[in-house]
This record gives C-alpha cells, sequence and structure tokens, in this order.
C-alpha cells in the first residue's frame, strides 16, 4: 500500500464524493477510483457504500480511517519536528492563558521573550482554566498559564508565582473603613464571581467552604475588570486578584487575615509530547523569568 494511497483515502472519506475529491486532488476520477480499488482488493473488504458518484465509509472504512488519520498525523508531526530542528529560533508557539493575565503579564512575558529570539510567532488563547486544560491535553496548546491542573495525570506543570485575592467592597459598604477581615464576614453579602469552570470560580467557592458558607453568587463574570465593575457599581462583594484594570475610585480593596487567600498559576504542558525548540525556548524562559521576580 502506497503512501498516496492513504491520502487519496482520506480525501474521498472526508469528501464523500468522487468527483469532488479528484478534483481537489488534481487527479482524474478514474485514477482515483483505481487507487481505492486497489486499497480495497489489498484490504480484503469494501471501504465504502457507493450510491452513484456520492459514497460513504461503511464500518470497515471508518475503522480504517481511524488509522489513516492516525499515520498520517504521525507523518505531519515527524516532519515538523524535523523542520523545527533546522531552525531552532524560530517557529510559532500555541499559548493558551487566564484571562486576568492578558491585560499586562502576557504582553510583557512575550515582548521581553522576542527581545531574546524576534523570529517566534505566537497564537494566543485566552480562556477558563477547563477549556484551556481540555485543548493542551487534545494538543491544540503548546504551553498554558494557569491554576494547578491536579486532576489532568498527563500534564506537567510547574508553579511559578502566586496571587493575593481580597474582597472587594464598593466604597460606601459598612466593611469599606476596614485594614483587613476574615473571609467569613462576607458570608451573608452577594457576591460577584465567576463563571462555573473557571478557575478562580473553583478557589472562590474553596476558600468559602473553608470559612464554614457558601457564597450567595449574584451575578457571574468573566473577568477580573468586569466583577470589579459590578462591584463598584454596588451590586455585590467580591474576592479577586489585584490585577491592572481593577483600578477604581469607587471600589475599596481590603486584605483577608483568613483564611490565606490566594491563587498559584504555573505553566502547563504534556508529558512525553514534543515540543517544538521554540515552545522549550519559551517554557524556560517563563520558568527563569519568574525565578528571578521572584
Amino acid at each position: 500500500m502506497e503512501w498516496q494511497q492513504l491520502e487519496y483515502f482520506q480525501t474521498v472519506a472526508h469528501m464523500e464524493h468522487m468527483t469532488r475529491a479528484a478534483q481537489f486532488l488534481s487527479i482524474s476520477q478514474s485514477a482515483l477510483s483505481r487507487s481505492i480499488a486497489r486499497m480495497e482488493q489489498e484490504l480484503g473488504v469494501p471501504l465504502f457504500h457507493r450510491e452513484g458518484r456520492s459514497i460513504t465509509l461503511n464500518r470497515y472504512g471508518q475503522l480504517f480511517l481511524k488509522r489513516v488519520q492516525r499515520i498520517l498525523k504521525e507523518h505531519d508531526e515527524g516532519r515538523l519536528e524535523i523542520q523545527n530542528l533546522l531552525d531552532e529560533e524560530a517557529g510559532e508557539i500555541t499559548l493558551g492563558f487566564l484571562h486576568t493575565l492578558g491585560s499586562h503579564l502576557i504582553p510583557d512575558l512575550i515582548v521581553a521573550f522576542r527581545e531574546k529570539l524576534p523570529n517566534v510567532r505566537f497564537q494566543l488563547n485566552q480562556n477558563n482554566s477547563s477549556s484551556l486544560l481540555q485543548q493542551l491535553v487534545n494538543g491544540s496548546l503548546d504551553l498554558c498559564l494557569l491554576s494547578s491542573p491536579s486532576e489532568a495525570a498527563r500534564v506537567e506543570w510547574k508553579e511559578l508565582w502566586s496571587e493575593e485575592l481580597f474582597v472587594f467592597v464598593p466604597i460606601d459598604h459598612p466593611l469599606a473603613q476596614r485594614e483587613s477581615i476574615a473571609l467569613k464576614e462576607i458570608a451573608d453579602e452577594p457576591m460577584v464571581s465567576f463563571k462555573n469552570g473557571y478557575g478562580l470560580r473553583k478557589i472562590i467557592d474553596r476558600l468559602c467552604m473553608v470559612s464554614g458558607f457558601t457564597p450567595k453568587i449574584a451575578f457571574e463574570g468573566e473577568e477580573v475588570p468586569t466583577v470589579a465593575g459590578l462591584v463598584a457599581a454596588g451590586l455585590g462583594v467580591a474576592l479577586i486578584p489585584d490585577v491592572k484594570g481593577v483600578n477604581n475610585h469607587n471600589l475599596v480593596k481590603i486584605p483577608v487575615i483568613w483564611p490565606h487567600c490566594q491563587r498559584i498559576i504555573g505553566v502547563a504542558w504534556v508529558k512525553e509530547r514534543y515540543l517544538s525548540p521554540s515552545a522549550k525556548h519559551f517554557l524556560q524562559f517563563v520558568m527563569d523569568y519568574f525565578h528571578h521576580e521572584n
């Protein structure tokens, strides 16, 4: 069985039409039909249900397609590895990160890294922890910055830094004059938090549980500045990091004396999966960057 036959088979399987597949492959329909027929003869089973020029995979074809896709993917990754090895100072990195890191940290990191390797390109994906982890595991991302993904056995995670979480209240709130509070003191307050699946939401819910209460969620947002804006408007209180974009004269930031409120951010990648030289350079750069910062 020839390599070209596998590519032809995958194209026909996806397009489900011999004429269109032949046009896409820039070969004659008869040549394509003969290639598929030789493959079926070699395998000893038909791979398609045929109705005129329109064809669909049968159960043998569906099984075989899974293997072919895996073979072609391995081939593409192998070719990519070789290309990357020929140019270690270029390439592309797919990087995922939490919403709260996009306004300041990620731009600073990329600018600093490109001072060393200016030809490296980045594809950026800003999302919540669950989505980032899923994309990392399925191969859509090389690296991502997020809280510890303890539930993912295949994922390697290295702690980089921690951020203190503060209670934010409107400036006219009864707690606004306090220098510090225990988290349980907001147990009866409406809370502005994050949507389920977001790493900060999980951390906040856990800290509230440790303090002996379930938060009364009044509004859910996706980004820290949005949550802070809702608090400034008097719609509740929030437990969030003091990140860029939160500054608002209608808000008061209050440290929490108990429990210790923080989130830990690290860099994650999949064990034993190939990382391009540029991605490896960036991974080491990020770890060194925060080691020096700390």
